[in-house]
């Protein structure tokens, strides 16, 4: 399994992180070979220099290999991909079965080529598998769901606290959010608004003082799992307005851990949340529904927390580790890989066509 160094800020190494703590790994033979990760030039040099020599390694020792490959678009020309599919090139041209699992959006059709040669393309969502379909109508398409067992402790009372969790910038609908959160804190004095997350933190930071909030707006920074299961304890609502998303996993993380969500009909987020039921959905860039909806929540906790039940079972019955696992782990099986231990699971075959 190729991806992003464990502590690397993203959906990838969130995922993989997942898998881990799930036992995925202790349950199949998977060798995890980081190819990027954060900082300097000079460790990401090396980083990708010692992927490089561990990746021939594994190629040169083993009969048979399965290479599955995380990889999201990233970046200007799609750099993230484009650094993944050397690594996929080598699979390919060794015989080796390649799992193609994308993260986020924003991919090119240009990648259509590796999509129709892997034995199998993982996508988080429908949005994201019908997305494949159209570029690529030959590649075999699986969603597997990102696995997410967050549990926090039920607070009696929680704070008037709107979570963002999602990178500072436009298209993520932090600026609409900036417009709401100042309309309905005229109704709800107490209000505060929480942005985690890295990006343009000091434009955020102006805009809200021009809002005349800036008292109102904490800034975390990118947070690992014990701080955003700190704040996902406190939050009353999770806010994602964006414009443009596949399935992000901070969305069901909230859910999971029984936040109500207000988020935008894009992508796969409507295929998790029911509108009026485990949350509200609203149009990117309508600025009075966002308004309207936060409203709602801070000012009806009981709805809130209606809400914000029906969100913990939808995460439960969908995502939970023992339901979201079985995908990847029968396509595992179905490629020939055998399994370290037996999983407490029903093995269902998955329809692939043969690697070529």
């Amino acid at each position: 399994m190729l991806g992003a160094a464990p502590e690397t800020r993203g959906s990838i190494a969130a995922v993989v992180e997942s898998y881990r703590a799930a036992g995925l790994f202790a349950r199949w033979p998977v060798q995890y070979v980081a190819t990027n990760g954060d900082g300097t030039l000079a460790r990401k040099t090396l980083l990708a220099a010692k992927a490089t020599r561990d990746f021939g390694v594994l190629l040169g020792e083993k009969r048979r290999v399965v290479v599955h490959v995380h990889a999201a678009w990233g970046g200007k020309a799609g750099a993230g991909f484009w650094r993944e599919a050397a690594f996929m090139g080598v699979a390919l041209a060794a015989g080796c079965p390649l799992v193609l699992q994308l993260h986020g959006n924003g991919f090119d059709p240009s990648i259509r080529w590796f999509l129709e040669r892997a034995a199998a393309v993982c996508v988080p969502c429908e949005a994201s598998r019908s997305w494949v379909k159209r570029v690529a109508r030959h590649a075999d398409v699986l969603v597997t769901p990102p696995p997410v067992a967050i549990s926090v402790p039920e607070l009696p009372v929680k704070p008037n606290l709107i979570l963002f969790l999602g990178r500072l910038e436009a298209a993520k609908g932090i600026y609409d959010l900036l417009d709401a959160v100042a309309r309905v804190r005229a109704a709800v004095p107490d209000l505060r608004l929480a942005c985690a997350g890295d990006g343009d933190r000091i434009g955020v930071a102006h805009y809200a003082e021009r809002l005349g909030i800036a008292d109102a707006v904490k800034f975390t920074g990118w947070v690992g799992p014990s701080g955003k299961r700190a704040l996902l304890e406190h939050a009353a609502v999770f806010a994602l307005p964006s414009s443009d998303e596949a399935l992000p996993v901070s969305l069901i993380e909230a859910m999971s851990a029984g936040v109500p969500v207000v988020a935008s009909p894009v992508g796969g987020i409507p295929e998790v949340v029911a509108d009026n039921a485990s949350g509200f959905l609203v149009a990117p860039g309508d600025k009075g529904a966002l308004e309207r909806a936060l409203r709602r929540l801070l000012m009806d906790r009981k709805l809130a927390a209606r809400m914000g039940a029906a969100a913990r079972e939808t995460a439960r019955a969908r995502f939970s580790p023992e339901r979201a696992l079985p995908v990847l782990e029968n396509l595992y099986e179905s490629l020939g890989v055998g399994a370290l231990t037996v999983s407490p699971r029903e093995v269902r075959p998955v329809p692939l066509r043969k690697a070529a």
